[in-house]
């Protein structure tokens, strides 16, 4: 089967949204036969290259190709080109530098993938995973940066469910200063959302993502509840006739509580959505200003980030940040950090502390590249002996903090299978080997 035609738009749409696919085994992950990296960059293959370009070039929103591979090659570093967007600020300060000591040994790290004998290179594992960029910071200066395709370090590009990231750490922060009780019911705060199944979860369920909600994210079933909710956003073109919700707050307003909260770990963007409500409720404030004004603006970041948004302007917290690579890894130096940059405390060291604390391991399973982990407002955390832990976005979206190394990674990629499954075995063995090289070789 041609490779444009074995993930459809629609699969791959919602597939933007999620983290991980727990449904596939990594023998099922492994089955579809890829084109590599080179025959898919987005560069070569012209992708809207002309004035205008050529009919069989041009990528659209309405068609779906936006998000058909390897199309999306293209539209993850061209989000504002195809939906609606809000700005994230800066600010109007200085950029915080990111001193360089570029080093010309990391592509020869090598590794053995997950499930495999035969190692790999750092420099294979980046064409491997079809990177867009990848930044290595150690103690604090860049160490490495790459860049491939027609991503560019003045570029933004989607971050996907590293987005939760921020905003799980954004309604911890919120805890933490006394605007939110974690105990307290979403409908305490969103009366709006009283009679449906957020309305008698906990913040801290919320968080944890540990709700009971009638909510499917099965790309493989028509009906699953995923669907609806990319539609109500936006996010997907709606249907001719279409009559549902029209915003993310609308179908929030639809979810149906199934089972009881405080119970698995359960990953389901919607979630995120439900906290972003939250947030902009407590504060009056929009999420992109939230982000802005607690973090985007206090860091010297480079450039504005952006959002997508829905038909009235709500920004997608589950999933629709739009970052350079370089200020996703400052973000990541901050959590490093304990929350500090430039002398100040710009998270609560309390609040980073328990995001690495992790969550309850007994809850969490159902990810084959993820034993031993837990789930911790809206974190990954490994639990290895280094303490690693993530944000983590479909297709490749990630940030590494490895407190024991000193080092963070921050990687953008356009894998053109959704689940983290299908690059976690050379990603995460990759990652550690980095950082074991560089214990092993302080420069």
């Amino acid at each position: 089967m041609p490779i444009c035609r074995f993930r459809p738009a629609l699969p791959a749409l919602a597939a933007a949204l999620l983290t991980t696919m727990t449904a596939l085994t990594p023998a099922q992950a492994q089955a579809p036969a890829l084109p590599s990296a080179e025959q898919t960059d987005p560069a070569k293959l012209g992708w809207m290259v002309g004035s205008p370009p050529p009919p069989d070039k041009v990528i659209r929103f309405e068609d779906g190709s936006g998000y058909r591979f390897p199309q999306l090659r293209w539209s993850f570093s061209h989000q504002r080109q195809l939906i609606p967007t809000t700005n994230v600020s800066r600010g109007v300060g200085a950029v915080s530098p990111l001193p360089r000591a570029e080093r010309n040994d990391l592509d020869a790290v090598r590794f053995t993938p997950l499930g495999k004998t035969e190692p790999l290179t750092w420099a294979q594992a980046f064409d491997a995973n079809y990177t867009d960029g990848i930044v290595v910071l150690h103690k604090g200066r860049v160490v490495y940066e790459r860049y491939a395709g027609v991503f560019r370090p003045e570029g933004q590009h989607i971050a996907m469910s590293v987005t939760k990231s921020f905003f799980g750490t954004i309604g911890a922060i919120l805890v933490a200063e006394g605007q939110l009780d974690e105990n307290a019911v979403v409908a305490k705060y969103v009366p709006e959302l009283q009679d449906t199944a957020f309305g008698d979860a906990t913040i801290r369920q919320l968080l944890d993502m540990r709700t009971g909600l009638k909510y499917s994210e099965n790309y493989a079933d028509p009906n699953a509840e995923i669907w609806a909710h990319v539609r109500a956003g936006g996010v997907l073109p709606r249907p001719p006739g279409y009559s549902g919700p029209k915003s993310f707050y609308e179908f929030l307003q639809t979810v149906k509580k199934e089972g009881e909260h405080g119970g698995p770990f359960t990953y389901k963007t919607v979630n995120t959505d439900a906290l972003g409500w939250v947030i902009r409720r407590v504060t009056g404030k929009g999420v992109g200003q939230n982000l802005g004004e607690r973090i985007w603006s206090q860091l010297g970041m480079e450039q504005d980030a952006y959002f997508s948004v829905d038909s009235v302007g709500n920004e997608f917290a589950g999933g629709g940040l739009n970052t350079s690579l370089r200020d996703l890894a400052r973000f990541g130096e901050l959590m490093r950090n304990g929350g500090q940059a430039g002398g100040r405390q710009v998270i609560p060291k309390a609040v980073v502390d328990d995001i690495r604390k992790g969550g309850d391991r007994s809850a969490f399973g159902g990810y084959p590249t993820l034993p031993g982990w837990s789930y911790r407002n809206m974190w990954w955390v490994s639990h290895n002996a280094h303490g690693a832990f993530m944000a983590r976005g479909v297709h490749g979206q990630a940030i590494y903090i490895d407190p024991a190394a000193e080092m963070v990674i921050a990687r953008y990629a356009s894998h053109p299978l959704a689940g983290n499954v299908n690059n976690d075995p050379t990603s995460l063995p990759a990652y550690h080997a980095i950082a074991l090289h560089l214990m092993a070789n302080p420069r």
